[in-house]
């Protein structure tokens, strides 16, 4: 993407380039041929093919128009030949907005229905939160993710797909099997702190309780107040799950660990809200009211596509020159062959 292209269509960067179209010609022009004694320290073995009047490979027509169109070509590429697409309108917010999901090993636990089938909390997550994301056009995206520890995974970047891809390509278990829940609030401070956007929000989802890190979460929570941070607690995982063992089935609770008094404090403390998701379509439907709580605003910056389309006559003249000197090996068109020793 590049801002201030004034035109839509086919157009070259470095049209002057184009300028150096006659130069082949005006050297061969003004400056003399190379005199033979000149050449007699250098043994080439086929110089008969070029040196012979009328038998040289530049003397044969289909050969030298190759070598022209050839130049033509390289001087088309070097001059940058681009195409620019209309005007497209970005919607910018001045909102960054970091999403921290907990990847801890309870995260495992299948107790989410997804399109008809039984998966992990983590997976869930991945689809609903990453269409979240790929909806956050105009606003600055980053992801942290945690467990036993903390670390970002995405700075904050307008490119809300690649932040998607990443959060889809997290792995449970990857940062430690505990949750550091006050260690990843802290990290999202320190990364948004220095940043002068107008407004600065954190999603943090979780499963379970801090059982890891060297912050407490109250703790960071007074800081990112301090700092100016909006905290979104999200708690996933469901109530009730029916589970076998040696007696047979029963049910439990297996979202027992989740700490809700946490995650709401955490997110009173910061004028945040806290959401419980205990499905798939509780999560979708907390994801839709952070839309409406933290809305795109409606300034919008024009810029222009601009796709680069130089290797195409770089490669075609390399085609051509390749084809040129298998042309110019063939027996026709050098005098006698190879000259033998």
């Amino acid at each position: 993407m590049v801002e201030g292209v004034p035109s839509e269509g086919l157009t070259l960067l470095w049209p002057w380039l184009l300028l150096l179209l006659p130069l082949p010609w005006l050297l061969r022009k003004f400056f003399p041929a190379a005199t033979g004694a000149s050449m007699q320290a250098l043994k080439v073995p086929w110089f008969s093919m070029m040196d012979a009047p009328g038998s040289g490979w530049m003397k044969q027509p289909v050969l030298a128009i190759a070598a022209s169109m050839v130049w033509v070509l390289l001087l088309l590429a070097a001059a940058r030949p681009q195409w620019v697409g209309e005007i497209e309108n970005l919607p910018i917010s001045g909102r960054d907005l970091l999403l921290a999901v907990d990847i801890s090993g309870s995260m495992d636990t299948q107790d989410m229905i997804l399109n008809g089938k039984m998966v992990n909390r983590l997976a869930v997550v991945k689809k609903v939160a990453g269409e979240f994301i790929q909806r956050r056009k105009g606003d600055r995206v980053g992801l942290v993710l945690f467990g036993s520890r903390a670390y970002l995974q995405t700075p904050l970047t307008f490119d809300t797909q690649t932040t998607s891809i990443l959060l889809d390509e997290s792995e449970i278990g990857l940062a430690g099997r505990e949750t550091a829940i006050g260690d990843a609030i802290g990290l999202a401070v320190k990364r948004l702190r220095e940043d002068a956007a107008s407004e600065r929000v954190l999603i943090l989802l979780t499963d379970g309780a801090n059982t890891s890190g060297e912050v407490q979460p109250l703790q960071a929570a007074d800081f990112a107040a301090r700092e100016g941070l909006k905290i979104y607690t999200v708690g996933v995982g469901a109530d009730e799950m029916m589970v076998r063992d040696f007696f047979g089935s029963r049910m439990v609770n297996p979202s027992a660990d989740l700490d809700e008094d946490t995650l709401k404090a955490i997110a009173d403390r910061t004028g945040g809200a806290y959401f419980r998701a205990r499905d798939a379509e509780a999560l979708a439907r907390i994801y839709r009211q952070l839309d409406e709580l933290e809305p795109v605003e409606s300034d919008q910056e024009a810029i222009r596509p601009v796709d680069e389309l130089f290797f195409w006559p770089l490669s075609v003249a390399f085609l051509l020159a390749l084809a040129a000197l298998v042309l110019a090996l063939q027996p026709g068109m050098r005098r006698g062959g190879w000259p033998h020793e």
